[in-house]
Protein backbone atom coordinates (compact mmCIF):
# COMPACT_ATOMS: atom_id res chain seq x y z
CA UNK A 1 0.00 0.00 0.00
CA UNK A 2 2.85 2.34 0.86
CA UNK A 3 4.32 1.83 -2.63
CA UNK A 4 0.93 2.64 -4.17
CA UNK A 5 0.81 6.01 -2.34
CA UNK A 6 4.36 6.76 -3.42
CA UNK A 7 3.45 6.08 -7.08
CA UNK A 8 0.33 8.21 -6.80
CA UNK A 9 2.42 11.01 -5.30
CA UNK A 10 4.92 10.79 -8.15
CA UNK A 11 2.12 10.84 -10.75
CA UNK A 12 0.48 13.87 -9.13
CA UNK A 13 3.81 15.68 -9.00
CA UNK A 14 4.38 15.00 -12.69
CA UNK A 15 0.82 16.05 -13.51
CA UNK A 16 1.08 19.35 -11.67
CA UNK A 17 4.52 19.96 -13.18
CA UNK A 18 3.10 19.43 -16.66
CA UNK A 19 0.11 21.69 -15.96
CA UNK A 20 2.40 24.35 -14.53
CA UNK A 21 4.64 24.21 -17.60
CA UNK A 22 1.61 24.44 -19.93
CA UNK A 23 0.26 27.38 -17.95
CA UNK A 24 3.64 29.14 -18.11
CA UNK A 25 3.75 28.60 -21.89
CA UNK A 26 0.20 29.94 -22.24
CA UNK A 27 1.06 33.00 -20.18
CA UNK A 28 4.21 33.55 -22.23
CA UNK A 29 2.28 33.24 -25.49
CA UNK A 30 -0.40 35.59 -24.16
CA UNK A 31 2.24 38.14 -23.15
CA UNK A 32 3.90 37.88 -26.59
CA UNK A 33 0.50 38.32 -28.27
CA UNK A 34 -0.26 41.38 -26.13
CA UNK A 35 3.13 42.96 -26.87
CA UNK A 36 2.71 42.34 -30.60
CA UNK A 37 -0.74 43.92 -30.73
CA UNK A 38 0.55 46.96 -28.83
CA UNK A 39 3.47 47.21 -31.27
CA UNK A 40 1.08 47.10 -34.24
CA UNK A 41 -0.83 50.01 -32.74
CA UNK A 42 2.36 52.06 -32.25
CA UNK A 43 3.64 51.32 -35.75
CA UNK A 44 0.17 51.94 -37.15
CA UNK A 45 -0.07 55.36 -35.55
CA UNK A 46 3.09 56.39 -37.42
CA UNK A 47 1.01 56.16 -40.61
CA UNK A 48 -1.43 58.71 -39.25
CA UNK A 49 1.34 61.03 -38.06
CA UNK A 50 2.95 60.98 -41.53
CA UNK A 51 -0.25 62.38 -43.00
CA UNK A 52 -1.02 64.80 -40.18
CA UNK A 53 2.42 66.43 -40.30
CA UNK A 54 2.14 67.19 -44.02
CA UNK A 55 -1.43 68.40 -43.55
CA UNK A 56 -0.40 70.71 -40.70
CA UNK A 57 2.51 72.11 -42.71
CA UNK A 58 0.19 73.08 -45.55
CA UNK A 59 -2.57 74.44 -43.32
CA UNK A 60 -0.01 76.53 -41.50
CA UNK A 61 1.43 77.72 -44.81
CA UNK A 62 -2.01 78.66 -46.11
CA UNK A 63 -2.71 80.47 -42.84
CA UNK A 64 -5.80 78.40 -42.04
CA UNK A 65 -6.24 77.19 -38.46
CA UNK A 66 -2.68 78.43 -38.05
CA UNK A 67 -2.39 78.13 -34.28
CA UNK A 68 -3.82 74.62 -34.16
CA UNK A 69 -1.80 73.47 -37.15
CA UNK A 70 1.48 74.80 -35.74
CA UNK A 71 0.92 73.24 -32.31
CA UNK A 72 -0.19 69.94 -33.83
CA UNK A 73 2.77 69.84 -36.22
CA UNK A 74 5.31 70.19 -33.42
CA UNK A 75 3.51 67.63 -31.26
CA UNK A 76 3.25 65.16 -34.15
CA UNK A 77 6.95 65.37 -34.99
CA UNK A 78 7.85 64.76 -31.35
CA UNK A 79 5.44 61.84 -31.06
CA UNK A 80 6.74 60.31 -34.27
CA UNK A 81 10.36 60.48 -33.09
CA UNK A 82 9.55 58.89 -29.72
CA UNK A 83 7.57 56.08 -31.33
CA UNK A 84 10.35 55.52 -33.86
CA UNK A 85 12.86 54.97 -31.06
CA UNK A 86 10.48 52.54 -29.36
CA UNK A 87 10.07 50.54 -32.57
CA UNK A 88 13.82 50.34 -33.13
CA UNK A 89 14.31 49.07 -29.58
CA UNK A 90 11.46 46.55 -29.82
CA UNK A 91 12.05 45.00 -33.26
CA UNK A 92 14.89 42.56 -33.91
CA UNK A 93 14.23 41.82 -37.58
CA UNK A 94 17.12 43.41 -39.53
CA UNK A 95 15.04 44.04 -42.67
CA UNK A 96 12.44 45.97 -40.70
CA UNK A 97 15.10 47.87 -38.74
CA UNK A 98 16.77 48.85 -42.01
CA UNK A 99 13.47 50.15 -43.36
CA UNK A 100 12.92 52.09 -40.14
CA UNK A 101 16.27 53.80 -40.72
CA UNK A 102 15.11 54.81 -44.20
CA UNK A 103 11.87 56.16 -42.76
CA UNK A 104 13.92 58.19 -40.30
CA UNK A 105 15.95 59.70 -43.16
CA UNK A 106 12.70 60.81 -44.84
CA UNK A 107 11.56 62.20 -41.51
CA UNK A 108 14.77 64.25 -41.18
CA UNK A 109 14.13 65.71 -44.64
CA UNK A 110 10.58 66.57 -43.67
CA UNK A 111 11.82 68.40 -40.55
CA UNK A 112 14.09 70.51 -42.75
CA UNK A 113 11.21 71.39 -45.07
CA UNK A 114 8.93 72.26 -42.15
CA UNK A 115 11.34 75.04 -41.15
CA UNK A 116 11.51 76.55 -44.63
CA UNK A 117 9.23 79.26 -46.02
CA UNK A 118 6.01 77.88 -47.45
CA UNK A 119 5.62 77.75 -51.23
CA UNK A 120 4.15 75.30 -53.71
CA UNK A 121 7.47 73.50 -54.30
CA UNK A 122 7.97 72.88 -50.59
CA UNK A 123 4.33 71.85 -50.26
CA UNK A 124 4.86 69.26 -53.00
CA UNK A 125 8.03 68.02 -51.33
CA UNK A 126 6.25 67.72 -47.97
CA UNK A 127 3.50 65.77 -49.72
CA UNK A 128 6.01 63.40 -51.36
CA UNK A 129 7.93 62.83 -48.12
CA UNK A 130 4.72 62.05 -46.26
CA UNK A 131 3.95 59.39 -48.87
CA UNK A 132 7.40 57.88 -48.44
CA UNK A 133 7.06 57.81 -44.64
CA UNK A 134 3.57 56.33 -44.95
CA UNK A 135 4.72 53.56 -47.29
CA UNK A 136 7.57 52.61 -44.97
CA UNK A 137 5.33 52.69 -41.89
CA UNK A 138 2.71 50.56 -43.63
CA UNK A 139 5.38 47.99 -44.49
CA UNK A 140 6.39 47.80 -40.83
CA UNK A 141 2.77 47.24 -39.76
CA UNK A 142 2.27 44.54 -42.40
CA UNK A 143 5.53 42.79 -41.47
CA UNK A 144 4.62 42.61 -37.78
CA UNK A 145 1.02 41.61 -38.53
CA UNK A 146 1.94 38.87 -41.02
CA UNK A 147 4.67 37.58 -38.72
CA UNK A 148 2.15 36.56 -36.05
CA UNK A 149 -0.92 35.96 -38.25
CA UNK A 150 -3.40 36.79 -35.50
CA UNK A 151 -6.97 37.63 -36.48
CA UNK A 152 -7.01 40.20 -33.69
CA UNK A 153 -3.97 42.00 -35.12
CA UNK A 154 -5.85 42.58 -38.40
CA UNK A 155 -8.69 44.29 -36.53
CA UNK A 156 -6.28 46.54 -34.62
CA UNK A 157 -4.42 47.39 -37.84
CA UNK A 158 -7.67 48.17 -39.68
CA UNK A 159 -8.96 50.35 -36.85
CA UNK A 160 -5.64 52.16 -36.61
CA UNK A 161 -5.62 52.75 -40.35
CA UNK A 162 -8.82 54.78 -40.03
CA UNK A 163 -6.83 57.40 -38.10
CA UNK A 164 -4.47 57.69 -41.04
CA UNK A 165 -7.22 57.86 -43.65
CA UNK A 166 -8.97 60.73 -41.86
CA UNK A 167 -5.74 62.75 -41.87
CA UNK A 168 -4.99 61.71 -45.44
CA UNK A 169 -8.31 63.16 -46.55
CA UNK A 170 -7.47 66.50 -44.93
CA UNK A 171 -3.94 66.42 -46.35
CA UNK A 172 -5.08 66.05 -49.95
CA UNK A 173 -7.92 68.52 -49.47
CA UNK A 174 -5.51 71.28 -48.38
CA UNK A 175 -2.92 70.16 -50.96
CA UNK A 176 -5.45 70.91 -53.68
CA UNK A 177 -6.13 74.32 -52.13
CA UNK A 178 -2.35 74.89 -52.03
CA UNK A 179 -2.11 74.59 -55.80
CA UNK A 180 -1.29 70.89 -56.17
CA UNK A 181 -4.27 70.35 -58.44
CA UNK A 182 -3.17 67.38 -60.53
CA UNK A 183 -5.45 64.38 -61.03
CA UNK A 184 -3.54 62.31 -58.46
CA UNK A 185 -4.49 64.69 -55.64
CA UNK A 186 -8.18 64.27 -56.34
CA UNK A 187 -7.89 60.52 -56.93
CA UNK A 188 -5.95 59.83 -53.72
CA UNK A 189 -8.38 61.83 -51.62
CA UNK A 190 -11.48 60.16 -53.06
CA UNK A 191 -9.91 56.72 -52.70
CA UNK A 192 -9.24 57.49 -49.03
CA UNK A 193 -12.94 58.33 -48.56
CA UNK A 194 -14.01 55.04 -50.17
CA UNK A 195 -11.53 52.99 -48.12
CA UNK A 196 -12.56 54.68 -44.88
CA UNK A 197 -16.18 53.75 -45.58
CA UNK A 198 -15.28 50.13 -46.34
CA UNK A 199 -13.13 49.77 -43.22
CA UNK A 200 -15.75 51.41 -41.04
CA UNK A 201 -18.43 48.99 -42.22
CA UNK A 202 -16.08 46.06 -41.55
CA UNK A 203 -15.35 47.29 -38.02
CA UNK A 204 -19.03 47.76 -37.26
CA UNK A 205 -19.65 44.16 -38.36
CA UNK A 206 -16.85 42.78 -36.16
CA UNK A 207 -18.56 40.19 -33.89
CA UNK A 208 -16.16 40.69 -30.97
CA UNK A 209 -16.98 44.39 -30.54
CA UNK A 210 -17.90 45.44 -27.02
CA UNK A 211 -20.93 47.64 -26.34
CA UNK A 212 -18.61 50.63 -25.82
CA UNK A 213 -16.81 50.05 -29.13
CA UNK A 214 -20.12 49.80 -30.99
CA UNK A 215 -21.39 53.00 -29.37
CA UNK A 216 -18.26 54.89 -30.43
CA UNK A 217 -18.38 53.46 -33.95
CA UNK A 218 -22.02 54.53 -34.26
CA UNK A 219 -21.10 58.10 -33.28
CA UNK A 220 -18.52 58.19 -36.06
CA UNK A 221 -21.05 56.66 -38.43
CA UNK A 222 -23.50 59.52 -37.82
CA UNK A 223 -20.79 62.13 -38.36
CA UNK A 224 -19.31 60.40 -41.40
CA UNK A 225 -22.65 60.25 -43.24
CA UNK A 226 -22.69 64.06 -43.17
CA UNK A 227 -19.07 65.12 -43.60
CA UNK A 228 -17.83 62.73 -46.29
CA UNK A 229 -19.80 64.77 -48.84
CA UNK A 230 -17.75 67.85 -47.92
CA UNK A 231 -14.53 65.92 -48.55
CA UNK A 232 -15.64 64.75 -51.98
CA UNK A 233 -16.13 68.40 -52.98
CA UNK A 234 -12.34 68.82 -53.02
CA UNK A 235 -12.33 70.58 -56.40
CA UNK A 236 -14.99 73.04 -55.25
CA UNK A 237 -13.12 73.81 -52.02
CA UNK A 238 -14.29 76.48 -49.62
CA UNK A 239 -14.48 74.36 -46.45
CA UNK A 240 -10.87 73.94 -45.27
CA UNK A 241 -11.57 74.70 -41.60
CA UNK A 242 -14.50 72.27 -41.44
CA UNK A 243 -12.32 69.61 -43.07
CA UNK A 244 -9.55 70.29 -40.54
CA UNK A 245 -11.79 70.04 -37.48
CA UNK A 246 -13.95 67.11 -38.56
CA UNK A 247 -11.04 64.92 -39.67
CA UNK A 248 -9.26 65.66 -36.40
CA UNK A 249 -12.43 64.71 -34.52
CA UNK A 250 -12.67 61.42 -36.41
CA UNK A 251 -8.97 60.71 -35.88
CA UNK A 252 -9.32 61.24 -32.14
CA UNK A 253 -12.38 59.00 -31.94
CA UNK A 254 -10.67 56.26 -33.97
CA UNK A 255 -7.60 56.48 -31.75
CA UNK A 256 -9.82 55.82 -28.73
CA UNK A 257 -11.47 52.88 -30.49
CA UNK A 258 -8.11 51.42 -31.51
CA UNK A 259 -6.93 51.57 -27.90
CA UNK A 260 -10.10 49.72 -26.87
CA UNK A 261 -9.33 47.01 -29.42
CA UNK A 262 -5.79 46.73 -28.07
CA UNK A 263 -7.19 46.26 -24.55
CA UNK A 264 -9.79 43.79 -25.81
CA UNK A 265 -7.30 41.57 -27.58
CA UNK A 266 -4.24 41.83 -25.36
Amino acid sequence: MKNVYIKIGILLTLLFSTLSAEESTTNLNQAAKSDTIKLINIAGKQRMLSQRMAKDYMYKGKKIATGKADKQLKASMGEFSNAHKHLLNSINDEEIKNLLEFVNMSMDEFKEISNKPFDQDNAQLALDLSESILEGSQYVVDSIKNGVNLKESHIVAKSGKQRMLAQRIAKYYIAYQSGITDKNTVTQMKEAVVLFTENHNALMANPSNTTTINQKLNKINKLWKIVYKFYLSIEKGGLPFIVFTTTDDITGKMDDITKLYVELYK
